[in-house]
């Protein structure tokens, strides 16, 4: 019973928390980021509630948005590094890796092989993990810290919704 207390505690002073993160990031880049992650919302929802012929649809295009979005952290992270000149090295091979690894996770699908599932699965991991690199740029003073929360809340949110689908995918399709 004490453990369910403090679960209970913990969990509510984090969501108690998260408005006074979101405070802290600007308008325009907090309310974009929020309304881009309503496609990957509304394709989980018809996936899961529609009528089932829209459920490969909603998959192709939810690996499509989460590909491009992945794709989209390495611009930003290629950005980044050019804007300053201490930016160590690896910074641009992390980030020309997005949108390779989003390449080769359409190679399934464009040979035939099982897709999009296990395609989808590793594009949310990578999404997922994708803050880490962020959080060294921050450590560097290459990025900032509202940039840095707003992209770990994003990251998780996508990341999160994209493994939905690709549990979808696995056990929906052959």
């Amino acid at each position: 019973m004490a453990r369910e207390r403090a679960t209970v505690l913990v969990l509510g002073n984090t969501l108690g928390y998260l408005p006074d993160m979101l405070n802290d990031i600007p308008m325009a880049p907090r309310l974009l980021g929020l309304v881009g992650l309503l496609p990957p919302i509304f394709l989980t929802l018809a996936a899961l509630l529609g009528p089932p012929e829209w459920q490969w649809s909603a998959l192709a295009v939810a690996y499509a948005y989460a590909a491009l979005i992945f794709s989209f952290l390495g611009g930003v992270w290629w950005g980044l590094a050019t804007a300053h000149k201490q930016a160590p090295g690896w910074i641009y091979v992390a980030a020309v890796l997005p949108s390779l690894i989003a390449l080769v996770s359409y190679v399934p699908w464009i040979l035939g092989w099982s897709w999009p599932g296990p395609s989808m699965l590793l594009l949310g991991l990578c999404i997922i993990g994708s803050p880490l690199v962020d959080r060294q740029l921050a450590a560097a003073g290459i990025e900032s810290q509202w940039l840095l929360t707003l992209r770990w809340i994003l990251s998780l949110a996508l990341g999160l919704l994209t493994l939905t689908m690709a549990a979808i995918a696995l056990v929906s399709t052959p």
